[in-house]
């Protein structure tokens, strides 16, 4: 009896180690994977809703004043991904740019939509999805000043003042490549017009933002602020989404939600909707080229 016993609770404590093992292998899957249960992806097909943190950022992202209803491109494309992917977006609460990744790791949010510029400090602790296109960064000073005029160089002096906002890839620009500058620095939640209202009003001798916004500026301040760029800009920045750091199976989703809206030209039609001036942004160039009758006859030749 004592044999058939201890037989029993060996073959018994070998299963549960095998179970234990399976089950374990199974985890580590899909933890690699992505497909934990207690994932981004899971909670919010779960809940059927995205939950964004928010900033404003004409024309990525506008807030009505009176009806709190959001537009935007970023905004729009959100609200289209989303549709397509049988979710809702729920616009919780508007961040600030030094405080948005924070949001993300509690858990306050699930995405910042609004046309994040990555860098690598955000990296250490955010993911980004793919660009919906590029932003130019172009420097500004006033019309009247042609201290600057092609040439940067001179910006980099004590007796200069450039404007930026806390927490900005401006703001790193502005103290990494031009130390020797001074630099006023507005609270992150400030509008971002207020940078180039500084240039105008004397605070501040020169800024750097991109030529989208800029334009808005000059359809209200005419002739106020001039590049001192030339045509190439100082920098090319992404513009993208961003969630937190160690989920795939949502990055995929998204990713994939986007490239539709990019494919079928729904991005290129929320640009032309909002762009203020023509070529203020960088479409995304298409990874095939579209193949003609000439194209075939001249790669023909070039075989031959």
């Amino acid at each position: 009896m004592n044999n058939r016993r201890t037989k029993y609770i060996l073959s018994l404590s070998l299963c549960l180690l095998v179970v234990g093992v399976t089950a374990g292998r199974t985890s580590k899957a899909s933890s690699l994977y992505g497909y934990e249960k207690d994932s981004l992806h899971d909670r919010i097909l779960e809940a059927g809703k995205i939950r964004c943190g928010y900033f404003l950022f004409p024309p990525y992202s506008m807030k009505d004043p009176n009806t709190g209803k959001m537009s935007g491109i970023f905004v729009d494309a959100l609200e289209e991904a989303a549709s397509n992917l049988g979710l809702k977006v729920e616009w919780a609460e508007e961040v600030g740019y030094g405080t948005m990744v924070e949001g993300l790791k509690t858990g306050r949010y699930d995405l910042v939509p609004t046309g994040v510029w990555p860098n690598a400090n955000r990296a250490r602790y955010a993911d980004f999805s793919n660009p919906l296109f590029y932003s130019g960064i172009v420097a500004y000073a006033r019309s009247d000043d042609h201290r600057f005029d092609k040439n940067l160089k001179a910006i980099d002096d004590k007796t200069v003042t450039i404007s930026t906002i806390d927490g900005t890839v401006q703001d790193v620009m502005a103290r990494k490549d031009f130390p020797h500058a001074h630099v006023l620095s507005h609270p992150e939640m400030s509008d971002a017009s207020q940078i180039l209202l500084d240039v105008t009003t004397r605070k501040a001798d020169v800024t750097f933002i991109e030529p989208g916004l800029a334009a808005i500026f000059l359809k209200g301040n005419p002739g106020s602020v001039q590049s001192i760029t030339g045509k190439k800009p100082i920098a090319v920045i992404a513009n993208t989404m961003m969630f937190k750091l160690g989920e795939p199976s949502f990055k995929s989703m998204l990713n994939t939600a986007l490239a539709e809206l990019i494919n079928t030209g729904y991005i290129d039609h929320l640009i032309n909707k909002y762009e203020p001036a023509p070529g203020a942004y960088y479409r995304i160039a298409r990874p095939y080229e579209m193949t003609t009758k000439a194209n075939q006859n001249e790669s023909v030749r070039a075989s031959n």
